[in-house]
């Protein structure tokens, strides 16, 4: 019964995604916000088909430790539903990307015109610069700039590896960082089509405030975030 009905969601998501796609093509011509907004409601069908027809839930918690209008997130990242389930109560989400998506059509369009930041993986220093100047960029309109801290997805359980750019993030703008535990990958792994009934928990957690040594910001947040991320995957599983 899972395996069909999670054949079942894959077909549906991909031709609902592929008729927002073709949609949003006029958007082209559009502001901005507008194609964030649609992406809201992009998420927010994603997460009905999700619950429909695979029997899985989707909470938000901690909605007290974001605060309204800009905010810096660090958040775990298991599957590709962290991002489109993101864009359902984020208000005006902006998420951190990999160059190398840019390249896939009508994704790597939309984030662009959806001003998303683009991250060189390989320009090192350099990256680290234009990524802290593309943030100040986007907060000036008050988006929630989410950066997925090990700058890949790892799988429940998987060892942590936490990479630099929130580091540098945190110095540079001087800004709280808000950390953002979730278990998607219980119930949408990151590879294959099984998709298994139960909840998914997006969790805020208190925000670390600014002005900690880097050694000390690291540890701390990722030891919020794993242990509050461990504890979601063993209440999902």
């Amino acid at each position: 019964m899972i395996l069909v009905r999670s054949l079942t969601f894959t077909l549906a998501y991909y031709l609902y995604s592929t008729l927002v796609a073709l949609a949003m093509i006029p958007l082209f011509l559009a502001p901005r916000a507008w194609v964030t907004s649609t992406l809201t409601w992009y998420g927010k069908g994603t997460t009905l088909l999700l619950r429909l027809i695979c029997g899985i839930r989707v909470e938000v918690r901690g909605r007290e430790n974001l605060p309204r209008g800009a905010a810096l997130i660090a958040a775990k990242h298991q599957c590709m539903f962290d991002i489109f389930g993101s864009f359902a109560f984020l208000p005006d989400a902006c998420f951190v990307t990999k160059k190398d998506l840019m390249w896939i059509p009508f994704l790597g369009w939309y984030a662009t015109k959806g001003g998303m930041i683009v991250v060189d993986r390989g320009g090192h220093s350099t990256a680290l610069r234009k990524l802290v100047k593309d943030a100040r960029d986007r907060f000036k309109a008050a988006r929630q700039l989410v950066i997925f801290a090990e700058g890949t997805r790892k799988a429940p359980g998987a060892t942590p590896d936490y990479k630099p750019g929130i580091a540098a993030l945190y110095r540079d703008l001087e800004m709280p960082v808000i950390p953002m535990a979730l278990n998607t990958g219980v119930h949408w792994p990151a590879h294959g089509v099984m998709r298994y009934p139960g909840t998914i928990v997006f969790e805020f957690l208190p925000a670390i405030p600014p002005g900690l040594k880097r050694g000390e910001f690291m540890r701390e947040m990722e030891t919020r975030i794993e242990a509050a991320t461990n504890a979601l995957i063993a209440e999902g599983l």
